[in-house]
């Protein structure tokens, strides 16, 4: 079946959503939100693509699919692959990691903490270790938290596991380059002016500091970029989906 014959699913998104799809060429459908397992089931029976998943349902999705590792360890799952067996990623970690290559961060070498609560909030920007740091410190509120997600990073990868609650914490910052929040508050005191920040969360303000951050306006973008790629199969680029990103929002 031709590519741009076959469904896909939106699970959770308003109809105007479909609408804004199919001006890429994409047949997209609402289906039901209840009983995702048997959803997908009968989606992968009429030959859907696949689907992506709006965010009030990810974390219910993650138990009716086969999530790959990053949905595993995130806990959530934003897209569903429906050739063969329904397979989940979470595509926000990938394009994260895409905006942060692109924004010509110089990340070989340099040393990062990422901050959360616990370890799915730092699973978010575990893949960026991909990107070269010599060595990765991982705060959580506890250290068997962030002990969690340091067992999923590559053994050559110097992790440190840390508490948020240990000055322990502020130490590593000091001679870090990079500092990623992914869920919480940061740290009073901690940014300093030779910092580049990623915040996740929108509530991380480095004014005044002399700190840097990393531009992600285009972040959704190449988040959609990545389920639809994930759902469909089909690369699109990310500049070209400004229309449907509205209408999914």
């Amino acid at each position: 079946m031709p590519p741009s014959d076959t469904p896909l699913a939106l699970i959770g998104y308003p109809s105007p959503a479909a609408r804004a799809l199919r001006d890429l060429g994409l047949i997209a459908v609402n289906v039901p939100t209840g009983d995702l397992r048997g959803v997908l089931d009968a989606c992968r029976t009429l030959q859907f693509s696949g689907a992506l998943v709006h965010p009030s349902q990810e974390t219910h999705a993650l138990d009716a699919v086969t999530p790959d590792p990053v949905a595993r360890r995130v806990g959530r799952v934003d897209a569903v692959s429906l050739s063969g067996q329904p397979r989940g990623t979470f595509a926000f970690s990938d394009a994260l990691t895409d905006a942060l290559d692109a924004s010509g961060y110089a990340s070989r070498g340099a040393s990062a903490l990422i901050l959360g609560l616990d370890a799915h909030d730092l699973a978010l920007a575990l893949p960026l270790a991909r990107l070269g740091f010599t060595e990765l410190g991982l705060a959580a509120e506890s250290i068997p938290e962030a002990e969690r997600a340091a067992r999923d990073l590559p053994a050559a990868r110097r992790a440190y596991p840390l508490s948020r609650r240990d000055p322990s914490v502020s130490a590593f910052a000091a001679r870090a380059d990079l500092l990623i929040l992914t869920a919480g508050t940061m740290p009073a005191g901690m940014v300093q002016p030779y910092h580049t920040v990623i915040d996740l969360t929108g509530r991380a303000s480095v004014t005044g500091t002399g700190a840097s951050s990393v531009d992600l306006r285009d972040l959704p973008l190449r988040r959609l970029a990545r389920q639809l790629e994930h759902a469909t199969g089909q690369r699109f680029h990310p500049q070209g989906l400004e229309g449907a990103l509205q209408a999914l929002a």
